[in-house]
């Protein structure tokens, strides 16, 4: 047993073979069809681009850490992986490839392209999915899953034709976002909007027919070569005369109707606006309503069309500069202000979005969004925190159609065909051979749908869906969904919706919001900062447990947490501490056999497994509320405050007595198996580990942690009495401590004590124990109702006593008062010179800002080692 434990904790010694002998026995795999109850939950897929950053370390923690809870309180537990195929992401690394081989996606062909890029997904897409693996998450790997395998793109395909077939999907000619990075059409949640500095223009048009004019502001200039009206305010008296009239674009001279629209904004720069319909979302409104002509002058490249005449070929922010010195130079140009400006930004590639009008696929959502409402409403589906549930619903109530189609080839290719012969465009779930109206050949859509939109079956399409699969019976609707607040509308909506129109019901019951990871500084985390965690440098550094708790500990749902490298060495300090219990407690259980049931005598074992029993009720509580950050916490607090630091203490006086040495034994196997149980979904690997060593546990695979039932309610007695026992032992240790502290006692020099007590009987059988872990001999215990003060004593009161630590030939009052004098001496003339310092402005002005911050932080902590030296002299003084 201990002779083949390690002396020292070293992750690296084990966690690999725990994993490999978690997935050698099956103890991942899920079993459709069982008898027990059933959980499951579906991984959300990380794109097979990527490597694993600590955001993905938190979200597969904290499934974890409900999987194996779920797993050991007996459920028939589904943990289903996969990876997303990630269309613009994958096709930008393909494309940096290719053009690093001097060719390109076009000079390559669409089949050869997808050839290399199944190639790349073969050579790489493993690599998150091996990284998550050394975080110890317990996936059924045997059901892993990728978004454009055989059954997914099956399950794609029906999604589109059934949603076309009810008139659910459309293809028309609508205001879009193009993103000229990734050269693609992106959804509006796709944008991100940041606040800029930037300028308002003011320009002068002139009326036609007159020499008079109308101002118009602007913040895109350049948009101006597509306008096609002025619209005012139909409530602005400054405009009502020139309602009906017309004004002439500069530089292009086109004529322009002024109009007067509800939706503009009286008070924005002039009053007037120029209508560009082809280029702005609120701007193409207005032109179907007013029917404007639509002028497109930026192209999907960001660069200026043929209809911006002579600026052709110039990239729009060119094109800004030249026109504005051709208005200024024109004599349009009135004025320029500063402005704060949002701007539309692509999530991926940070370019600036252009709004285009551009033939595209869409979603009609409304039809879909209102049962998607309901089942949030009416508490089918909960989101945890509860906040987030108005923050779905807003986006829900005015959710817009949704943009499905991308000019991109790595993707489920659109499933619609067009005859150039006779014009039908033609969805169906095989290729047609040929037009059935004409017998025309026919031709397939070039574009691919966006990756949000097989992300969206993922709950169901993962299990065999639209097939009727045994694994769609068992295991759906799933039961939690664990995500983040960034991703609610990209695919938790989208998830509801879908699984709502597809499967009849909602596809989870409750989705539970984590928050981001950010630094010690509360910034998130980028490249551009350099502030980035690498999880696996933290793994190999400090261990995988001692990682999943630092995610873990201190944080509630829905919250951002802070993460540095002083936590994650906390962690495993804790993890350490753990180790170290373990090896005392088996060091101790040698040739011992557990019993069949324990019920100490002894107030020590009675109060710990009273504490124990409390913890579990609180941490099922945690759980059931999916907060494992509370749950961490209440069972960190138990193993190293109560069992580790005092239990462990005090049952090195019971193992050394011959009656209560059995049942000391009996409560430390039972307080570290249970420790180890509680630990076990936080923290796997080492407490599968310790586990091993532990006696009295079944053969085999069956006897593994990972399966051991997870310890409930009801196992252990609440014991007042005993609990009140220990607090008072805990309480005169403390005391006792801390006063020794005060006038340097040595630790574990021997020195007396007293008690004075009220009730003198109940501690009597906690001297040996306060003896031992408070140094203190000889200790005793008077009756405190007539009792004379101790002279030349410290004193320290506790619940019913006063507690007195004499000094008399412990230390030289006299001289130990003198050298504390001296050392408040020369403390206060520090501080003074300090206080100097930092009065001077010369000093705060000229030094660098570390030296005074250092300087600031001397006086502080000067000043607090002051006032604590002067309350020890005190105490020393009234000891006399």
């Amino acid at each position: 047993m201990l002779d083949e434990m390690p002396r020292a904790y070293e992750p690296k010694a084990f966690e690999e073979k725990w994993y490999r002998y978690w997935m050698d026995n099956g103890l991942f795999n899920a079993k459709a069809g069982s008898k027990k109850p059933r959980f499951s939950l579906v991984m959300p897929p990380p794109n097979i681009t990527g490597s694993l950053h600590i955001g993905h370390a938190l979200d597969q923690t904290l499934q974890d850490i409900i999987i194996r809870h779920m797993r050991m309180s007996g459920m028939e537990t589904l943990w289903l992986p996969g990876t997303d195929h990630a269309s613009i992401a994958t096709h930008a690394k393909i494309e940096e490839m290719l053009e690093s081989e001097g060719t390109s996606r076009w000079e390559l062909g669409r089949e050869e392209f997808l050839r290399r890029a199944w190639e790349w997904k073969d050579r790489y897409g493993h690599i998150i999915t091996d990284q998550v693996k050394a975080l110890g998450a317990s996936c059924d790997w045997s059901r892993e899953r990728f978004t454009m395998d055989e059954g997914c793109s099956k399950a794609v395909t029906e999604v589109f034709v059934r949603l076309y077939e009810k008139g659910l999907i459309y293809k028309g000619n609508y205001m879009v976002n193009f993103c000229p990075g990734c050269h693609t059409v992106i959804s509006d949640i796709e944008v991100e909007h940041e606040e800029m500095d930037s300028s308002l223009w003011y320009i002068r048009y002139p009326l036609e027919d007159s020499d008079g004019y109308i101002e118009v502001a602007t913040t895109r200039p350049e948009t101006m070569l597509g306008d096609t009206g002025i619209a005012v305010s139909p409530d602005d008296k400054r405009y009502a005369h020139l309602i009906g009239k017309n004004a002439v674009l500069p530089l292009v001279e086109r004529r322009l109707p002024i109009f007067a629209d509800k939706h503009v904004d009286p008070a924005f720069g002039t009053g007037a606006v120029k209508v560009t319909p082809a280029h702005d979302p609120d701007d193409f409104e207005m032109g179907r309503a007013h029917d404007l002509e639509f002028v497109s002058v930026i192209d999907t490249r960001g660069k200026m069309t043929e209809k911006a005449g002579k600026y052709h070929g110039m990239d729009r922010y060119e094109c800004r500069k030249a026109l504005l010195k051709d208005l200024e130079d024109g004599g349009y140009l009135v004025k320029t202000e500063p402005y704060k400006l949002s701007v539309g930004r692509c999530h991926r590639c940070d370019s600036n979005v252009e709004p285009l009008i551009s033939e595209q696929w869409f979603v009609k959502m409304k039809p879909l969004a209102e049962p998607a409402l309901r089942v949030v409403r009416d508490g089918t589906v909960k989101f945890v925190p509860e906040r987030f549930t108005k923050v779905y619903e807003n986006w829900m109530e005015n959710v817009r159609d949704w943009c499905i189609s991308r000019q991109l080839w790595w993707g489920h290719r659109i499933p619609a065909w067009y005859c150039d012969g006779c014009g039908k465009t033609l969805v169906a779930r095989e290729e047609p051979t040929s037009c059935p109206e004409c017998g025309g050949g026919l031709r397939q859509d070039e574009d691919v749908l966006d990756t949000w939109f097989s992300s969206a079956l993922w709950p169901f399409s993962t299990l065999g869906w639209p097939e009727n699969t045994a694994d769609l019976d068992y295991f759906f609707p799933t039961d939690v969904l664990v995500t983040g607040y960034d991703i609610i509308f990209f695919w938790v909506a989208r998830m509801i919706f879908s699984s709502l129109e597809f499967m009849g019901r909602e596809p989870f019951h409750h989705v539970v919001i984590h928050g981001m990871v950010r630094d010690a500084l509360g910034r998130k985390m980028s490249k551009s900062l350099g502030n980035g965690i690498d999880p696996l440098e933290v793994v190999e550094k400090y261990g995988a447990d001692a990682l999943r708790m630092s995610l873990t500990a201190g944080t509630a749902m829905g919250n951002d947490m802070r993460l540095y490298d002083e936590k994650v060495a906390g962690a495993r300090n804790f993890v350490n501490k753990l180790w170290n219990a373990a090896r005392y407690c088996l060091a101790n259980l040698e040739g011992w056999s557990p019993p069949d049931r324990v019920a100490p005598k002894g107030f020590a074992g009675r109060w710990i497994l009273s504490r124990l029993e409390r913890t579990i009720q609180e941490v099922k509580d945690a759980m059931e509320r999916f907060e494992p950050g509370e749950a961490i916490g209440l069972i960190t607090d138990f193993v190293w405050n109560e069992f580790c630091d005092w239990y462990i203490e005090i049952s090195k006086e019971d193992l050394a007595r011959d009656g209560l040495r059995e049942e000391t034994q009996s409560v430390l196997w039972t307080v570290l198996r249970d420790s180890l149980a509680l630990l076990h979904p936080f923290t796997p690997f080492v407490t599968e580990e310790l586990w091993s060593y532990l006696p009295g546990r079944k053969p085999g695979k069956d006897g593994s942690l990972i399966v051991h039932p997870y310890p409930e309610p009801g196992r252990y007695p609440v014991d007042l009495e005993a609990e009140h026992k220990a607090d008072l032992l805990i309480e005169a240790t403390k005391a006792i401590r801390n006063m020794r502290a005060e006038v340097n006692i040595p630790t574990g020099k021997r020195a007396p004590a007293i008690i004075s007590a009220d009730e003198p009987g109940i501690w009597e059988a906690m001297l040996p124990y306060i003896q031992r872990l408070a140094w203190t001999e000889p200790l005793t215990v008077v009756d405190g109702k007539g009792s004379k003060e101790v002279r030349q004593a410290l004193v320290s009161v506790a619940k019913g006593a006063a507690i007195y630590l004499p000094l008399q030939g412990v230390i030289d009052i006299d001289r130990e008062t003198a050298r504390l004098d001296k050392a408040i001496g020369d403390l206060a003339r520090d501080i003074e010179r300090t206080r100097s310092r930092l009065s001077q402005e010369d000093f705060l002005s000229r030094a660098p800002q570390e030296i005074v911050e250092a300087q600031r932080k001397r006086f502080l902590e000067n000043s607090a080692k002051l006032e604590t030296l002067k309350a020890r002299v005190e105490m020393l003084r009234r000891a006399r």
